[in-house]
């Protein structure tokens, strides 16, 4: 579904990603983990076009450098981190915006488009919320309205920053369930992530960043060792399971273990 071959980009005078391979499948979900300025946010921008870089990047077969806009745009979803809403539109014109893609227009939807958004309204828990102006929701529930946005392309491949950011715990659980099933729909879904536990707990796979590189690829319960969470961390975690699942739950920074 997606394949990167020494994916780089510079932000400035600062290299943010450096030396990137990755290769995807259908039907998984992968955390993309790290710590603040890793590169996680760029990784995602880099694959959905955002940003200017160097290395190849295919989608679905295709490289991304001969494909028009509205067609890449097709293929690929793109949540960003922090939720924004700058307009008063309802929250179902917001989620209608996802149609864009297929050249739909909010005052203009076809049967398929009105589809799409109800179908993204509810698997969110939006459509409660259908006819309230996007700005007056809190900010869990405008984050869960952009997700319906995002899921409302109906692409193959999700890109999503941060997207139990703001979330309630069980909001954060619904989302990363509703996250699991459209990878098991048959799409790549790639979730940047803070919470470790929620990683451990729902991804298929973890891709570990520090400084630009990639530090570990694989199983969560493989990747997320002690070795790696103290050097790219700097923490100590509780490794535990639970019902036959493994979760990584952060207890410590090194610097207090020292003291």
């Amino acid at each position: 579904m997606i394949e990167i071959d020494q994916l780089s980009v510079r932000l400035g005078d600062r290299t943010a990603l450096d030396g990137i391979d990755l290769s995807t499948k259908p039907g998984a979900l992968i955390a993309v983990l790290g710590p603040n300025g890793a590169g996680k946010t760029t990784l995602l921008k880099a694959l959905a076009g955002l940003v200017p870089a160097r290395g190849r990047i295919a989608l679905a077969g295709r490289n991304v450098a001969d494909m028009a806009p509205a067609e890449r745009a097709r293929l690929v979803a793109y949540l960003p981190q922090g939720h924004l809403a700058h307009w008063p539109i309802s929250v179902r014109d917001a989620v209608a915006i996802g149609r864009t893609a297929h050249g739909a227009m909010p005052s203009r939807l076809s049967s398929a488009d009105s589809a799409a958004i109800e179908r993204a309204l509810v698997m969110t828990d939006t459509a409660h919320l259908a006819d309230r102006p996007v700005t007056e929701l809190s900010g869990g529930e405008r984050a869960r309205v952009m997700l319906a946005r995002a899921l409302a392309t109906e692409a193959p491949i999700l890109l999503a920053d941060e997207p139990t950011a703001a979330l309630d715990p069980a909001h954060q659980l619904d989302v990363m369930a509703l996250l699991v099933r459209t990878a098991a729909a048959g799409g790549t879904v790639l979730a940047a992530l803070h919470d470790l536990t929620l990683a451990a707990r729902f991804a298929h796979r973890a891709v570990v960043l520090a400084s630009g590189r990639i530090e570990a690829d694989g199983p969560p319960a493989r990747t997320l060792s002690p070795d790696l969470l103290s050097r790219v961390f700097g923490i100590t975690a509780l490794h535990l399971t639970h019902e036959g699942t493994p979760l990584v739950v952060p207890w410590l920074r090194q610097a207090d273990l020292r003291r």
